[in-house]
């Protein structure tokens, strides 16, 4: 399921592209939670950075789209956002906030259909990425930034390239989700993305970043088959 959001002052659009909406998951069978929001401020405020994708209106009272969509790039570099608009030429001042692309109202289904089609297909081209949160808030972050979570007492803590993130999470659903990703836990303790894995030795593992993690005996000789079909698949 794909969170969007619509942010937009006319309440009858917003009926309309709910509908339109719908009407592409009876088609499709893509399945989508819709969040609304009536101006850019509520938007900012209450932002929630499980969303995906942004149909972001230019025009609104309060706060309109492009100086919406400067603050949330800020604060969220890969959610999709499509601007919505009557006239063209404030469609074009979008695309320095990296839009997917611009919707001309009042918006047909068939156009719709070919903007969603295209922005999922690049949607899961793109480096995935999981949300956590914790009491500062959420946090999305790219799989390609993880480098291992570790127990905090009942929560966990990731290391990331740039920070350190708390989350509410437990270990074993987070492996789960990870599984996919070449990502193994080495340790009841430790989850480890096989990607910044160095070296081994005896019971310890080097990263790329110089930090040092464990594995533990029972999982040492499964970890050793999964990084080496991770490394051979890197050659």
């Amino acid at each position: 399921m794909y969170h969007i959001a619509i942010c937009d002052d006319e309440k009858d659009f917003v009926a309309e592209m709910k509908v339109l909406i719908q009407n592409y998951t009876k088609e499709t069978g893509t399945e989508f939670r819709i969040s609304v929001f009536e101006d850019g401020k509520y938007l900012i405020e209450n932002y929630d950075k499980s969303i995906d994708l942004i149909f972001l209106d230019i025009q609104m009272k309060d706060m309109d789209g492009l100086k919406t969509a400067e603050y949330i790039r800020k604060i969220d570099e890969t959610v999709g956002i499509f601007f919505l608009t009557s006239l063209v030429q404030y469609a074009l001042e979008g695309y320095q906030y990296q839009a997917v692309n611009y919707l001309v109202k009042p918006i047909k289904y068939n156009r719709l259909k070919t903007e969603l089609n295209r922005w999922l297909e690049k949607y899961h081209k793109k480096i995935p990425s999981i949300v956590v949160s914790n009491d500062k808030g959420s946090f999305k972050i790219a799989l390609n930034t993880l480098h291992y979570a570790e127990t905090s007492k009942r929560n966990l803590l990731l290391h990331t390239d740039t920070e350190e993130i708390l989350c509410y999470r437990k270990m074993k659903d987070l492996e789960q989700e990870l599984l996919p990703f070449d990502f193994f836990r080495c340790h009841t303790g430790y989850l480890v993305n096989l990607a910044f894995v160095k070296s081994v030795e005896k019971l310890e593992i080097e990263l790329n970043s110089g930090e040092k993690i464990y594995v533990s005996k029972p999982k040492k000789k499964e970890f050793m088959e999964a990084l080496a079909g991770y490394w051979g698949k890197m050659l």
